[in-house]
């Protein structure tokens, strides 16, 4: 196809999907070098794409607009763009690509009581919601388009983003390790004893061991509760950086020990070597991505723990997982069992046994 001079990319969902979007996005800028390339987020999610060199401008919309800023919004974009990709297969992003794009082109799911959407689109993709990594649900569109997909997860950051992280790291610091120990859903979470006992081992084997975290008044406050069990020295950088310093500080670590969250994808995407805790999460949609694995197939499988590129994934044991529910009692506030059962020594384990553990 030839070129269009203006793309939007919509993908109005959380963090973690934004995240993955970017490797779609470097597809069509590698392609179309020319081409002004903007994304339309929800608000919030906007901070992962801080910085991207990909991208001419991010749009962001509330998850629950109003009308007036729902008009606001149409009034702006309509028809403004040559072409407009949905990556949601939801109703709303669907009816954005139409509303926005001279050309759409989208994600749908192949059920029946979903093909009306066809009808706004000039073409579409199939959205495979069980068997398909979710980055490569969006390297879909690459395809339908002719162009080469790029497969690496892109991480960015700011020279402020830069210094932040400076300001925090003061004193010797050869080896260092970071944790992020609050996924933004509670079913996600790992014992708070289990990262002590992580994070004190590290210490106790040479490391300088970082906390993140963003200033969400709970997860602050659960951040700060784990290090103040941690002897002095560490760094607690809950609240005080962005998404894009916070990538910045993982870029320079030896490790990095996370939950099934955004940041652990970024983790992921820089290169760093990164364990990962997965629970009820099925791994074949949202594992993180690891850095370099070609896009021609999944990088996971959906049973055990496994190691991938740079990235070990340890899935919690138990005879349903993976579920896909959202924690034993089913919403996003309780717990999983088989994450609350994993034990910190194999944690440990899989730091000592990683082949990039040189400092050891």
């Amino acid at each position: 196809m030839t070129a269009p001079r203006s793309i939007l990319v919509i993908v109005t969902r959380r963090i973690g999907d934004v995240l993955l979007a970017t490797p779609l996005i470097r597809s069509l800028k590698s392609a179309w070098p020319e081409t002004r390339i903007e994304a339309l987020v929800f608000a919030g999610t906007q901070g992962v794409l801080a910085g991207n060199p990909d991208l001419d401008a991010v749009h962001v919309v509330p998850g629950r607009p109003g009308t007036g800023e729902h008009l606001a919004l149409i009034t702006r974009l309509f028809r403004k763009y040559d072409l407009a990709l949905s990556l949601v297969p939801s109703d709303r992003p669907t009816l954005y690509a139409w509303l926005f794009g001279k050309k759409r082109m989208g994600l749908l799911v192949d059920w029946p009581n979903q093909r009306w959407k066809r009808r706004l689109l000039h073409h579409w993709a199939a959205f495979d919601p069980d068997h398909t990594h979710t980055l490569r649900n969006h390297l879909a569109l690459a395809g339908a388009l002719g162009i080469t997909a790029q497969s690496d997860v892109v991480v960015s950051w700011s020279d402020s983003d830069r210094a932040a992280v400076d300001a925090l790291i003061t004193g010797p610091c050869s080896a260092l390790a970071v944790l992020h120990p609050w996924p933004k859903f509670r079913y996600k979470q790992w014992r708070e004893d289990g990262w002590i006992s992580v994070a004190r081992w590290l210490i106790d084997n040479g490391f300088r061991v970082a906390l993140t975290g963003s200033p969400d008044t709970a997860e602050k406050a659960h951040v700060d509760a784990i290090a103040a069990q941690l002897p002095d020295g560490i760094i607690n950088a809950a609240g005080h950086l962005t998404l894009g310093g916070t990538s910045a500080l993982i870029a320079r670590s030896q490790f990095f020990v996370g939950p099934d969250t955004a940041v652990t994808h970024i983790a992921a995407a820089t290169g760093v070597p990164t364990i990962v805790l997965f629970g009820p999460t099925d791994p074949v949609k949202w594992a993180p991505w690891p850095k370099g694995h070609a896009p021609t197939h999944n990088p996971w499988q959906r049973l055990g723990d496994q190691r991938v590129g740079n990235v070990q994934l340890l899935q919690g044991r138990a005879a349903c997982v993976p579920c896909g529910l959202e924690g034993c009692d089913r919403h996003i506030d309780s717990t999983s069992d088989c994450l609350q059962q994993l034990p910190a020594e194999k944690i440990i384990l899989s730091i000592k046994t990683m082949a990039y553990a040189k400092s050891l």
